[in-house]
């Protein structure tokens, strides 16, 4: 029966973009974060992840980490400008704990801009946390 199955909840585990100076080109770009806050490591990480809106899709990305450390952060991908007036979905699939788990996290088109940065903790850099 559906009722019986339990789908434990993804804790401490975020996605955020930050914006950060580029010393190649010599700007500043919007990179995707992952974030594990937990006492424990993330094992074989999946993150697919593609940009829509009602009219304009993206490519699908797929990216994959072999570990994710306790208390720790990885870089997963750049964010085109062009893709920051998207929805940008991001599908993270991991093993923690002998379990397999699932999130996905979005960031809503035109939230990834410099005036709603905040504070990210463990990374002690402003960002957006997507939801």
């Amino acid at each position: 029966m559906k009722e019986d199955i339990k789908i434990p909840e993804v804790a401490g585990v975020y996605l955020v973009a930050v914006n950060q100076f580029n010393k190649d080109h010599r700007t500043y770009d919007w990179y995707a974060y992952l974030i594990n806050e937990n006492n424990y490591p993330l094992e074989t990480v999946l993150i697919v992840s593609n940009g829509y809106d009602k009219k304009d899709k993206t490519s699908t990305m797929r990216h994959t980490l072999k570990v994710l450390g306790a208390k720790s952060f990885a870089k997963v991908e750049y964010l085109e400008p062009n893709v920051l007036k998207l929805n940008n979905e991001f599908s993270i699939s991991f093993f923690a704990e002998g379990k397999m788990l699932h999130k996905n996290f979005i960031f809503k088109k035109n939230t990834i801009a410099e005036s709603n940065a905040k504070k990210i903790p463990l990374m002690e850099e402003d960002g957006i946390l997507a939801k």
